[in-house]
Order: C-alpha cells, then structure tokens, then sequence
C-alpha cells in the first residue's frame, strides 16, 4: 500500500500546472462534458501509465542494479528540476472535436502525456519499486486526482492552487528519492 500512496501522491503533485491539467481546463471549458472528459482522461491515463510501468519492470529485469541504481536516482533528480519548470499550453493543442467528447479527450491526453514527467515518472517508480500494479494504480489514480477536479471546477481552481508552491513539493519528494536511490538507501526494503 505504501508504494501505491506515495505513487499517487508525487504523481497528483507533479501534475499540477502541467500542460495535461492545463488540458483539462481547455476541454472542460470547450466541451462541458466533465463525465465524458474524466472518463477519457482515465483510460488514457491507464493505457500510458500500463506501458510505462511495464518498461519499468523490464529495466529492472534486463539492467544490472548497480547501472539501475544510477540511472533511476539520476531520472529521479531529472524529473524534480523538470517538475520546477511550469508548462505552457496552447487551446489548440486540445485538438478538433471530430472524435467526439471522449475519442478528442482520451487522443489528447493519451498523447500529451507522452514523454511527460508524470509518464517518466511512473516509469522511475515501477523500476525502483517493483510493483507493477501498485504503481501503476498509484499513478493512474494520481493523475485522476489532479485533473478530475481540474475537469470539475474549471479555471476557477487554477487560480486558488499555489502551484509554485507544490511543484516545490514535488521536487523535493523526487529530488528526496533521487538521493535516497543514488546512496543505495532502500535495497533492503521490501514492498
């Protein structure tokens, strides 16, 4: 369980501010659909965060620990000066609406999220953690965290959120297992 928390929490803070909650602003304001929106940002976010945990789990089984240890805790040191860097986003990158509310909504997000810190993240997490499953729902339900109530609320909530302020938690959290995985802390437990 506990892999499965901490997944969801650095995932759900490092989605804030990022260019797919801003997604969700911009087809929660242009479609108004927030069931259908939500619905497509879950399977999206499944489908990416499955692959991503599974390329996980094959680093962990195909690279020597030692090799492993250094490119997870630099991935994870990358990730928390990625997290300090605020996205932009542009409406038109929401894409047309010719496959409709949930096609757009799970096309745009399944491709926005490719490459993105919360997928290399969850990728990091399933390599250093080794549970599949609990990762990749930790992460999953993360994201659904962050931009549900992104679909929910709308504009309004960006602007009462500090995200400077998490985005610095989250890169504490990352920059915390960086370091915590550089100095081999960790081997011992088991999840």
């Amino acid at each position: 369980m506990e892999v499965f928390f901490m997944s969801a929490g650095v995932v759900a803070l490092a989605e804030i501010g990022d260019k797919t909650q801003l997604l969700a602003f911009i087809l929660a304001a242009k479609f108004r659909r927030p069931m259908l929106i939500s619905l497509g940002i879950l399977l999206a976010t499944i489908v990416n965060h499955a692959f991503a945990g599974a390329l996980g789990a094959w680093l962990t089984a195909n690279v020597a620990a030692e090799t492993m240890r250094w490119i997870l805790g630099a991935s994870f040191v990358l990730v928390a000066l990625w997290i300090l860097v605020p996205d932009k986003f542009e409406e038109e990158d929401a894409g047309p609406a010719r496959f409709g509310v949930l096609g757009t909504t799970l096309i745009a997000f399944f491709l926005a999220e490719m490459g993105d810190k919360t997928q290399i993240a969850t990728v990091a997490l399933s390599a250093r953690f080794q549970a599949y499953y609990a990762v990749v729902a930790g992460t999953t339900f993360g994201m659904m965290l962050a931009n549900v109530p992104a679909v929910l609320l709308g504009e309004r909530a960006a602007g009462r959120v500090p995200a400077r302020v998490v985005r610095a938690v989250a890169a504490a959290i990352f920059g915390a297992l960086g370091a915590a995985t550089l100095l081999g802390m960790g081997r011992s437990l088991e999840f």
